[in-house]
């Protein structure tokens, strides 16, 4: 992916986290949805079929309003990621498939738009700096703390490699800021791990 794209989809991760006073792990999307005015709801409560077969999530703006519709039959920590997903599709202003007005998430091409919500949900689920104040290392204790899947740890712990090697946390001001708001967190974190 191209660094430019990557780090637009990072900064925006922090920059909803800082909105929406985020200050906790795991992450709530469905707080952070509602304060966007953004209606979140479970594919089995729709008396439309919305998804396509073995689609996680979709973004639909219905007048003026956006939806995200999820595969509720899905575990928990893969509807969080794909609503942290779809949340990245409307804060990124991706632009809408014409066909049908809606952002389908998790084809088998990735797109850069889908490359972009993957970062922006996995940014936003695992903070870099939250997760490397708290000292988390292994998938198994990034899944733990921010509740979120196995594989989806596993990357995440594969960039915080990368990350703990150049030791450069906490450059950018929006970074930064978002340390501040998870301070209270990370301190009473670490009295428990």
């Amino acid at each position: 992916m191209i660094y430019g794209k990557y780090k637009n989809a990072r900064n925006a991760a922090w920059q909803c986290l800082i909105d929406y006073n985020v200050n906790k792990l795991p992450v709530s999307v469905l707080s952070i949805a509602k304060s966007a005015g953004i209606k979140v709801v479970k594919s089995s409560k729709t008396n439309i079929n919305y998804l396509m077969p073995k689609e996680s999530g979709i973004s639909v703006l219905i007048n003026k309003q956006w939806y995200i519709v999820y595969n509720d039959n899905s575990n928990i920590q893969r509807c969080r990621f794909t609503v942290a997903h779809e949340l990245g599709h409307i804060f990124l202003g991706h632009e809408l498939e014409k066909r049908n007005r809606r952002m389908q998430t998790f084809k088998k091409s990735e797109s850069f738009a889908e490359q972009e919500a993957n970062i922006f949900a996995s940014r936003l689920l695992a903070p870099a700096c939250v997760i490397w104040a708290l000292g988390l290392k292994t998938p198994n204790e990034i899944a733990s703390v921010c509740n979120i899947s196995h594989s989806a740890a596993e990357f995440r712990s594969e960039r915080m490699r990368t990350l703990y090697k150049r030791n450069r946390f906490l450059t950018s001001s929006l970074e930064r800021k978002v340390y501040r708001n998870f301070k209270m967190f990370i301190q009473s974190q670490k009295k428990i791990l």
